[in-house]
């Protein structure tokens, strides 16, 4: 079944046995992070329009590199359904385990995303399509594109 997460302008769909993990809708970015039972995890980061998608990109780059020595990082730029995006494709060894990272940043509507999907890396290719459905809907979803319900504007 499918459960619906549907805050701070932006409508998912996600598997009814994943949790909400963290939320954050009081000051910027928003952002959701959604959890699966084997502990993959999807995070949508909403900031407003101006941010430059790049800066994200870079910053995310920068942090995980400070935090993972043995990163190793491929650049990326694609569509996710018609939406451009670019970001990276990271792998690091975290407690023995070798962790399959992809962070994504695109603008649509009033927004600017930073998306991350991880996993250990058998897992991330089990959740993959997951991870891909849950972008879909949140792009299909008309909510993405319109104000706000807090009032602010981006």
């Amino acid at each position: 079944m499918v459960a619906v997460y549907e805050n701070f302008g932006i409508r998912l769909l996600y598997p009814e046995n994943w949790t909400v993990h963290d939320e954050q809708f009081e000051a910027w970015p928003r952002s959701v992070s959604l959890q699966s039972p084997n502990g993959a995890y999807w995070e949508l980061q909403v900031y407003p329009s101006q941010t430059s998608p790049s800066e994200l990109v870079k910053q995310a780059l920068t942090a995980m590199q400070q935090i993972y020595e043995d990163l190793e990082a491929e650049t990326v730029s694609e569509d996710l359904w018609e939406v451009a995006a670019r970001g990276y494709d990271m792998e690091f060894f975290c407690l023995d385990f070798l962790v399959t990272c992809r962070i994504r940043c695109f603008q649509t509507g009033i927004h600017t995303c930073l998306l991350t999907c991880q996993a250990e890396s058998r897992e991330f290719d089990r959740q993959h399509p997951i991870f891909n459905a849950i972008t879909k809907s949140l792009l299909d979803a008309a909510a993405l594109h319109e104000p706000s319900p807090l009032g602010e504007q981006c």
